[in-house]
């Protein structure tokens, strides 16, 4: 029997009154989108403590792979990190290894929200650590032609396709065979590495076309998405009312 997908969707408002209310709907996950939306360090701040109260597990989608910048969403809290541009496994090595304690380079220090502000002793707190989930974003021709390394490597947990951004990196249409190849391409190399495959997807009718490739982890749409489509529902509605 196929496990159900793991759902999540991104979160572009920098507001954790946002994450306070995904908390309450049935989502997995949510994965804060600081790689393309205005999240500085406390406004990240605030949306994990956010996600702690409502316990909503919360992913991180960076922008960069700085050290600090990986440093900084650990100790915070995040559930897990979502590497954007991974083309190589060398990067990929060099995340894992700046996002772990044990066999890593991980900074420790126990006066974070990761280890409790004190309170975990310090064994947990690394345990914890060396569980975050690493998601490696592959949206470039660089990294599908690198995808079977980048798949193999330890502490690599998810591979995670962005259509939209492969197909523009590939120059081609999100329609094209080429593109189609690409993302099986992917999937192959997850399920040979036993590694799960991640997808974005616009809306929940897709989540069954990419589970037959073995997709699933899922971020579907996002809060931006999901407001813009009440708000236009709500206004042709009331529209067609006064025809």
């Amino acid at each position: 029997m196929t496990a159900a997908p793991t759902i999540g969707t991104f979160v572009k408002f920098a507001s954790y009154q946002v994450v306070e209310l995904l908390g309450g709907v049935g989502l997995d996950f949510a994965a804060i989108d600081a790689e393309h939306a205005p999240f500085d360090r406390t406004t990240l701040d605030s949306m994990m403590i956010a996600g702690r109260a409502v316990s909503l597990p919360l992913f991180v989608r960076l922008p960069d792979g700085d050290t600090a910048t990986i440093l900084s969403a650990l100790d915070m809290g995040a559930a897990g990190l979502l590497i954007p541009h991974v083309d190589t496994p060398e990067f990929a090595a060099d995340i894992v290894a700046r996002s772990k304690f044990v066999d890593g380079k991980r900074g420790f220090s126990r006066a974070t929200r990761a280890a409790g502000f004190g309170e975990l002793p310090q064994e947990r707190v690394i345990a914890q650590g060396n569980a975050t989930a690493i998601v490696c974003q592959i949206e470039s021709p660089e990294a599908v032609s690198n995808v079977k390394a980048i798949a193999r490597t330890p502490g690599v947990d998810i591979l995670f396709i962005g259509r939209a951004d492969l197909a523009l990196a590939m120059g081609v249409a999100a329609t094209s065979s080429a593109l189609s190849d690409a993302v099986n391409r992917i999937a192959e190399a997850a399920h040979e590495a036993n590694k799960r495959l991640g997808m974005y997807v616009a809306a929940p009718e897709e989540i069954s076309k990419f589970s037959g490739l073995g997709a699933s982890w899922f971020i579907v749409g996002s809060d931006q998405a999901f407001l813009r489509k009440g708000a236009r529902d709500a206004a042709a509605s009331i529209g067609s009312l006064g025809k």
